[in-house]
């Protein structure tokens, strides 16, 4: 086996993780992710086979109890973490949460902030928090930056792929296509690696004497304007339709993303949110299969921005993001989308999935 760094770049305070190992055996423990398209499983050959479900092996060993959430959903970030991780992870109660979002964000003092929304939500519902740092295999490229610089002011451990295997990748020891096929997402023995990097992990603290420390949440590092978000979709909020129409398909799993939202296809078709919080995004379909309509979103009459559901590229369709409102005030806002271009060949409908709130 090529020799690699154990990829902890910091050890923070492990007094949570601690006492959920030291549970009785028959205990039950729920382990629980949040991610993108790696911790969803992508390139995997089978669920098994994917780095989160070989992680949660390494609990139920010890637990036979044991209970596995993995919310990973492909093309997401930690901003869209942040509005769902109490509907797709806290509500099972988890006893930890390990995060993955490193290769999704940007390394952007924007993303520092959604990912620390995000850490304090799951910080606050007690479990113990796991950071992990993936990157892309040919660059090293990811948000490691500025997600470290949350984890440490949390004092969490931090887990980085780059420190793990990316030397070892750069100087031959490794072959980049022996661990995936695209730089990004591994393939089995790419998750297998990744695993092994963090139960390598869980190994030493189940072993260590740790002292218990104390898991206070400190004052917020940012602005923190996503500590508090609200997905609003036809199952729980009532817009004003004007041409637009909810989708009655039922959500059963929640990477069916294209659920629970709106179409419409005709041009000037509208509606109207009332949202309150510092912060507005839309969520939206950008497909692949084109033409498709076009639409204009505006706050207040003032904040606006184009909502193009064409696709550029060829993947798939995409659950896309549109920050709308950045910090401003925190009141209730009026929210209007309306399809400003439609086409009478439209391959699909524009399909809104969210508008989201975040303070």
């Amino acid at each position: 086996m090529v020799p690699i760094h154990n990829g902890l770049v910091h050890p923070g305070n492990l007094s949570r993780l601690k006492a959920t190992m030291n549970r009785s055996a028959d205990e039950p423990v729920t382990v629980a992710f949040i991610g993108g398209s790696i911790t969803q499983g992508s390139l995997a050959s089978a669920e098994e086979c994917c780095y989160a479900h070989r992680i949660y092996r390494w609990w139920q060993n010890r637990f036979p109890n044991s209970r596995y959430i993995n919310a990973g959903i492909g093309g997401t970030d930690s901003q869209f973490g942040a509005a769902r991780v109490e509907e797709d992870v806290l509500s099972y109660r988890p006893d930890v949460v390990f995060v993955e979002f490193s290769v999704n964000d940007e390394n952007t003092p924007h993303f520092r902030e959604t990912y620390e929304g995000l850490v304090r939500k799951i910080l606050r519902s007690g479990a113990a928090v796991v950071l992990i740092h993936n990157m892309f295999y040919d660059s090293g490229k990811s948000a490691e930056e500025m997600h470290l610089e949350i984890g440490k002011h949390y004092d969490l451990p931090c887990i980085s792929m780059k420190s793990a295997v990316f030397s070892a990748v750069k100087e031959g020891r490794l072959q980049r296509r022996a661990l995936t096929p695209d730089d990004l997402h591994p393939n089995d023995r790419g998750h297998a690696l990744v695993a092994s990097v963090v139960t390598g992990f869980l190994d030493r603290v189940s072993s260590a004497d740790i002292p218990v420390l104390p898991t206070d949440l400190p004052k917020p590092l940012t602005a923190n304007g996503y500590e508090y978000s609200f997905r609003h979709q036809n199952h729980n909020a009532a817009p004003v339709l004007e041409g637009f129409l909810p989708d009655p398909t039922p959500q059963e799993h929640i990477t069916q993303m294209f659920r629970r939202g709106y179409t419409a296809r005709n041009r000037g078709d509208k509606i109207t949110f009332l949202v309150e919080g510092t912060g507005i995004a839309v969520q939206y379909r950008k497909s692949v299969r084109q033409p498709a309509p076009i639409a204009k979103v505006t706050v207040d009459g003032v904040h606006s921005c184009i909502l193009d559901a064409n696709f550029r590229e060829t993947w798939g369709d995409c659950l896309y993001l549109e920050s709308v409102l950045i910090h401003g005030e925190d009141k209730p806002h009026r929210v209007v989308i309306e399809i400003t271009e439609s086409h009478e060949d439209d391959a699909v409908p524009f399909y809104l999935v969210s508008v989201i709130g975040s303070r």
